[in-house]
Order: structure tokens, then sequence, then C-alpha cells
């Protein structure tokens, strides 16, 4: 798998708002960034990196790859961090709080985790800004599917 965060900009870093996917399993955030990736058709462009489990290999939330995460992403236009589960809630708002451990504008998002990535990746790849990638991927809450 390529390098999640990477994109080709010709040498000049884009501000582009930049995608973390915290999730409680490396195989579910790295599912879900090549599958936001994927819809957004234009979200190639988008750094996006999955963020997932811990340095082991194992289930839960690292600290540590999910700051590696936002720095990789990080283009100077914010990061939305997504999460799955209250621990990883709690983990993000831990790094929030020290200041330091997260680039500025990063942001955690209040969103369903797989729509809300979708939705994210697809608005930020349109050049938009952070508040409008995270209404984007707040909206999902109301997708119906019946």
């Amino acid at each position: 798998m390529s390098d999640p965060g990477s994109t080709d900009t010709g040498g000049a870093a884009a501000k582009v708002v930049g995608i973390v996917l915290v999730s409680h399993s490396r195989a579910v955030a790295e599912s879900v960034a090549e599958l936001a990736r994927g819809l957004a058709g234009g979200g190639a462009d988008v750094p996006v990196a999955p963020a997932g489990g811990t340095e082991d290999g194992g289930l839960g939330t690292s600290a540590e790859l999910i700051s590696g995460a936002a720095r990789a992403v990080d283009r100077g236009a914010g990061v939305a961090v997504l999460t799955d589960l209250g621990s990883a809630v709690l983990t993000v708002k831990a790094l929030l709080a020290e200041g330091d451990e997260l680039p500025d504008g990063a942001r955690l998002v209040d969103a369903p985790f797989v729509e809300g990535a979708v939705a994210a990746v697809v608005t930020a790849s349109a050049g938009a800004d952070l508040d409008a990638v995270e209404a984007a991927a707040v909206e999902a809450y109301s997708y119906r599917k019946v």
C-alpha cells in the first residue's frame, strides 16, 4: 500500500484539508480510507491517513499513530479527524488538549465513520475548507437507507 498521507503536487504542497481515520482496527481504518478515496474519484489528491489499532498490530488506539497520521496529512488547511468508537474519541480529545501533539487546525469531527469519511474526502477533494469538510461529514448522520 502506498503512503496514505502522500499526494503528488508537483513538488509544491497544496493547501488541502487532510483526513485522519481513527479505528480500533488497522484493517478497518485502511479499508475505510481506501473506500473513501475510491468513491471520491478525485479523492486521490486528498491526503488521507488511516490510524488504526496499536503499534504492534493489535486492537485499540494509539496516540502515536494518530499524531503521526495527522502530521502526515497536514497541508496547512486543517486536519479532520474521524473516529469509530468511544476510546478513539477520548484519545483524540486528549491529544487535542495537550496542544502540541496534533497540527494546528486539527479537529475532531463528530460524524459516522464510513459515510462521514466518504463525505469528508469528497468535499476536501473539491477544495473546500475545514468547516465545509466537517459540515459534509456531520451531514452524513442524516443519510437514510430506507
